[in-house]
């Protein structure tokens, strides 16, 4: 009987293994495609509220009234005066380094860069939704 204990613990022990399914991470087809978010004007509309262009600027297709910086429905106008390239060009480089020039009456050092936080698309977008409303 002594004999016979251990192998029926042995017994019972592996009638527990390999009953079951083995799972695993594999991965699984995906009919379709993975929906993407706007872009171009769209998405620039998206950065402009997203990075609170409007608490500063006034700027009608956006809704926003703000008046710490620049109203924005000016830009043509800014860009002339300011005597640096096209709209988009002055748009650009108001956006990535906005100290470069000040719109009179407004100071200097207030509009944070944002050269190195929004990437190169993000800005462009930003640049086509405030230049082509």
């Amino acid at each position: 009987m002594r004999r016979l204990l251990p192998l029926a613990a042995l017994a019972l022990a592996l009638a527990g293994c390999g009953g079951g399914s083995v799972a695993g991470p594999y991965p699984k087809t995906v009919v379709g495609s993975v929906p993407k978010g706007p872009s171009g004007a769209a998405a620039g509309k998206a950065l402009f509220t997203s990075n609170g262009c409007g608490g500063c600027h006034t700027y009608k297709p956006a809704g926003a009234a703000g008046k710490v910086g620049p109203d924005l429905d000016n830009l043509a106008a800014d860009a002339q005066k300011a005597n640096q390239g096209s709209v988009e060009e002055y748009t650009r480089e108001s956006i990535e380094n906005p100290d470069a020039y000040i719109v009179p009456g407004f100071a200097k050092g207030v509009m944070p860069a944002f050269a190195g936080k929004l990437t190169d698309s993000q800005i462009n977008e930003l640049v086509s939704y405030l230049t082509k409303p």
